[in-house]
């Protein structure tokens, strides 16, 4: 769901009207950190019903906070730790529809319910990964996903 009201049509429009804007946004521009500053910006202010949006960064094999929307978080995460580091070492999507129920999950905030955590990829290799935390179960959806990897494969090509 989208907080702004003017967004209108169905769930999957929307994502293609947010991954536009994504477009527009960033055209031009080749500084990573200020890509992922107003990527994380852009979908904070779209999604309804999340608490944490932002990026961990692959650096020397393990996840480091970039930038995002929300409480402070985990700094660093290791591959195959929790949901990021599991999304970023199979380099797939993760849905997971209640966080306390996911083997090894790292709390950050407490409030966190569900979460999906969507690898970006370039050229084949892991830039990263694309955090979202809502304080509902089962907040994420399988219209929610294609339209993040849309999202992340948008961002992708600008980093």
């Amino acid at each position: 769901m989208f907080k702004t009201e003017s967004y209108t049509g169905t769930k999957e429009e929307r994502y293609e009207s947010v991954v536009r804007q994504l477009a527009a946004l960033l055209e031009g521009e080749t500084d990573r950190i200020a890509n992922l500053a107003n990527a994380s910006a852009l979908l904070h202010q779209f999604l309804s019903d999340v608490n944490w949006v932002g990026f961990y960064i692959l650096k020397h094999q393990e996840l480091v906070l970039g930038p995002f929307q929300g409480l402070p978080a985990c700094v660093r995460i290791p591959l195959g730790k929790g949901v990021c580091g599991t999304s970023a070492q199979r380099m797939e999507t993760m849905r997971v529809d209640d966080v306390h129920a996911f083997p090894g999950h790292i709390a950050c905030d407490a409030a966190s319910r569900s979460e999906i955590v969507v690898p970006i990829i370039k050229q084949g290799q892991l830039l990263g990964v694309l955090d979202i935390d809502s304080p509902l179960p089962s907040r994420f959806d399988e219209a929610d996903q294609r339209g993040l990897e849309a999202f992340a494969e948008e961002l992708a090509a600008h980093l």
